[in-house]
């Protein structure tokens, strides 16, 4: 984890404090399972619960310096507890097995780092939204391949990253059910030192649902899924940060990053703005891809179980969701503060002298009776002209002047295939498709 990359929120639920806090709520919540069970004395729970309730401070160094010595965690961890508690902690983890522990505080973990996401994307959702209203019917250019294709609006282009985002929260939201799961089944998971009614109490408890064959660890494809979710709501994430990029561009210059007083751009050239929120979520978003495929990798364990994946988790799991959850928070400033150029952008769609009418007059062609081979030899050879001319000559009056495209269409009708606003007249189609309102 990087400090310049991480939000308060998130690291604490990646603090070893929260996760010893999480590992003594298992072990208690087990117990008293047990205790209910009559495996051992219900004094035992209310002993641990009791010494909970004062709230004490986990003492880290101390669970470390244990671990320095026993080389386990977990064992490090029950030995402190033990040592705070006294005689009836003794009862703590009967039947149990270390990754009952270790594989039920990360779904714990991993489903409230997802809550926090889900938080974050509804943020960016609502800031997209207020955009794409904003800017529904201001004119910009559709470019395919980088090059001018046809007319849009800019709010088509944010409802396009809005309908993305929202399946990215879908995605999420199945992600976390698949990976909130609870397994307390004991060596090899198998349950025969512990009833399986414990692993349904610790799991209604901590709010999972039961792992319905564990081995002796919960089974790695649910995780590879959720890393790879991860990385696929970063994916989204950049390719909305390079449309931002590319926008910027001082050859384009259609919007651009909000600059604020006394930022500067280059510590040569005082006349730089450059984007670099949107590079930094570029690059952050390598990041969090990079996590999926170890994720991947970790499905395949040995027999019942390896630890080859918990070297891994350690990683990935704090990792992928602390830089996450700082792009998705940057991103939604960016577009929150995005600055917007209504009239570069009709300046841009207006440089090729009316190429973006191209189609309709094609097809205006083929529905006056003439051949689409010949339409579209017709309107090319015009295009070219304007396209070699810088946009300096003008596609219309070429048009009118070309004497076998005025043999099918008159001057007015070849001059009402240059109506922008034609372009947008399913506009408000699309957005109730996107919004569900008009």
């Amino acid at each position: 984890m990087v400090p310049r990359y991480a939000r308060p929120q998130m690291t604490a639920l990646w603090e070893p404090e929260a996760r010893f806090r999480i590992w003594f709520e298992i072990e208690a919540h087990a117990t008293e399972a047990l205790g209910d069970l009559g495996v051992v004395p219900q004094s035992a729970a209310k002993a641990l619960w009791d010494w909970w309730a004062t709230n004490p401070a986990i003492d880290v160094p101390a669970i470390d310096a244990i671990e320095a010595v026993t080389k386990h965690d977990v064992i490090a961890f029950l030995t402190w507890v033990a040592e705070q508690v006294g005689d009836e902690a003794r009862f703590m983890h009967q039947g149990m097995t270390s990754s009952d522990v270790l594989d039920t505080c990360l779904a714990v973990q991993l489903s409230r780092a997802a809550d926090i996401l889900i938080e974050d994307l509804d943020k960016l959702l609502e800031v997209i939204r207020r955009r794409a209203f904003e800017h529904k019917l201001t004119p910009t250019i559709g470019r395919s391949h980088g090059i001018h294709a046809e007319p849009v609006t800019f709010g088509l282009k944010m409802a396009e990253a809005y309908a993305e985002f929202s399946r990215c929260k879908a995605r999420l939201i199945a992600a976390r059910a698949e990976v909130a799961t609870c397994a307390v089944s004991g060596a090899v998971g198998t349950f025969a030192n512990i009833d399986p009614r414990v692993e349904e109490h610790v799991a209604a408890k901590l709010g999972l649902a039961i792992e319905p064959v564990s081995t002796q660890v919960i089974p790695r494809d649910r995780h590879a899924m959720f890393f790879a979710t991860l990385g696929v709501i970063a994916s989204s994430i950049e390719r909305l940060a390079v449309e931002v990029r590319h926008l910027q561009r001082t050859e384009v210059l259609e919007a651009e990053e909000y600059f604020s007083p006394g930022q500067k751009g280059s510590s040569a050239m005082p006349h730089k703005r450059n984007p670099v929120l949107t590079e930094n979520l570029t690059g952050l978003a390598r990041m969090v891809r990079s996590y999926a495929m170890p994720a991947m990798e970790n499905v395949a364990l040995w027999h019942e179980r390896d630890i080859s994946h918990s070297s891994v988790e350690r990683y990935i799991g704090p990792d992928a969701t602390i830089t996450l959850d700082f792009a998705l928070g940057r991103l939604t400033g960016v577009i929150d503060k995005l600055l917007v150029y209504p009239e570069r952008m009709m300046k841009n769609l207006d440089k090729m002298g009316g190429l973006v009418h191209s189609q309709r007059v094609l097809l205006a062609l083929t529905q006056a009776g003439v051949s689409r081979e010949d339409s579209y030899r017709y309107v090319q050879r015009n295009a070219m002209k304007v396209w070699e001319s810088d946009g300096q000559l003008s596609l219309m009056e070429l048009l009118k002047a070309d004497p076998e495209v005025s043999a099918a269409l008159t001057a007015k009708q070849i001059e009402e295939k240059f109506d922008l606003g034609y372009h947008f007249r399913q506009v408000d189609t699309i957005f109730q498709r996107v919004f569900g309102e008009a």
